[in-house]
């Protein structure tokens, strides 16, 4: 069987053990006869793989007992309605804008109150991470809003802004358990799983207690506030079940590699040697700015379109899959998340010599 390497921006790769694991439990999981996929979310058996999955997420990130965990539908996109709907007490709220994803929630906050972008980096296609060191809050916000690592355009924030005391909120949908977090310097994290946790159809929240409340925009349906799914312990509806079970199996392996240490460390070796590659490469160039690049997304280009389009095929047809850009920006991106092995990153690099060799 050919090897292939999925390189994959999301729905992206998934452990191969985790994906054995789950094979060998489809038809029975744990002596149940049953399925995960078919068994009840009220079930005794399902109560457990629930519990067991928010307790190792709790374990690996060390979240205080403050913190709400929930799981939650509707992708990351849908937050950026939910934010604003429950948190926005004042109607007000600052935004960073460092892509599409952090752009889109703005436009979104804008529906509800008044979303003041206070930085951006879209004057050079979200190529960096704009300066926070004097950053103007706005009186009135509620919270500051990030995206923290920006797939499209292979960014990362490596320092966190000084909110003066405003709720830091961030999308960490595409590093999220990549590295080690101080979760308390946040007033809620949220991401969707298909990147680097699981299937899509799972959204991960954590949320400061005192940030939840009655207190909600008006008209806020019942299923887009968070005190529901906190009350109702993630169980209000039909949860993403078996999208559940896969991020717990995803969990404990990350564990066994050594948890965000180890996977900080993985990542920091595989993203090094590709990043070292283009900067010493006579053909491909990384588009992000250096001191802001991004562990999980790498992003480059020819410089040359139909170079470009022609990479792109000639690797598919050598099993490196996925490696074309977003539509809106074009060029190449190497997703290369927790699962992706250094080898396949190793694989890619040996390619890309021997393309460079043969079309310069």
């Amino acid at each position: 069987m050919k090897t292939v390497y999925n390189f994959s921006a999301g729905p992206a790769v998934l452990p191969k053990e985790v994906l054995q694991e789950a094979a060998n439990e489809m038809l029975d999981y744990k002596g149940s006869q049953m399925s995960v996929m078919e068994m009840s979310h009220r079930s005794k058996v399902y109560e457990g793989i629930l519990n067991e999955a928010k307790a190792d997420l709790k374990e690996l990130l060390s979240i205080p007992d403050n913190y709400k965990i929930l799981f939650l539908q509707g992708g990351a996109s849908t937050q950026f309605a939910m934010i604003p709907m429950n948190l926005m007490k004042n109607h007000e709220a600052d935004y960073i804008v460092t892509g599409q994803w952090a752009k889109k929630a703005a436009q979104e906050g804008q529906l509800y109150g008044k979303a003041n972008v206070i930085a951006s980096s879209e004057d050079k296609t979200f190529s960096y991470i704009p300066d926070l060191d004097n950053l103007a809050f706005s009186k009135n916000a509620d919270y500051v809003y990030i995206c923290e690592n920006n797939t499209i355009y292979g960014t990362k924030y490596s320092t966190l802004p000084d909110t003066k005391g405003i709720p830091l909120i961030s999308d960490i949908s595409s590093c999220f358990l990549s590295e080690p977090m101080d979760v308390t310097k946040y007033g809620m994290l949220f991401g969707g799983a298909q990147k680097n946790i699981g299937p899509a159809g799972v959204t991960i929240a954590i949320i400061r207690e005192d940030l939840l409340g009655d207190e909600v925009f008006e008209g806020t349906p019942t299923m887009l506030r968070y005190d529901t799914h906190v009350k109702a312990d993630s169980l209000y509806n039909t949860p993403p079940a078996y999208g559940i079970y896969i991020c717990g199996l995803v969990f404990k392996w990350i564990k066994s590699q050594g948890g965000l240490e180890g996977m900080k460390k993985m990542n920091e070796e595989k993203a090094g040697i590709l990043y070292d590659f283009l900067d010493s490469s006579h053909m491909f160039k990384g588009t992000a700015r250096k001191q802001d690049r991004s562990l999980m997304n790498v992003c480059f280009i020819t410089g040359d379109e139909k170079l470009d389009k022609k990479f792109v095929e000639e690797a598919k047809e050598e099993g490196f899959e996925n490696l074309k850009g977003h539509r809106s920006v074009g060029g190449m991106r190497a997703s290369i998340y927790n699962a992706m092995p250094k080898e396949g990153v190793e694989a890619l690099i040996k390619f890309m010599k021997k393309f460079e060799e043969e079309n310069l």
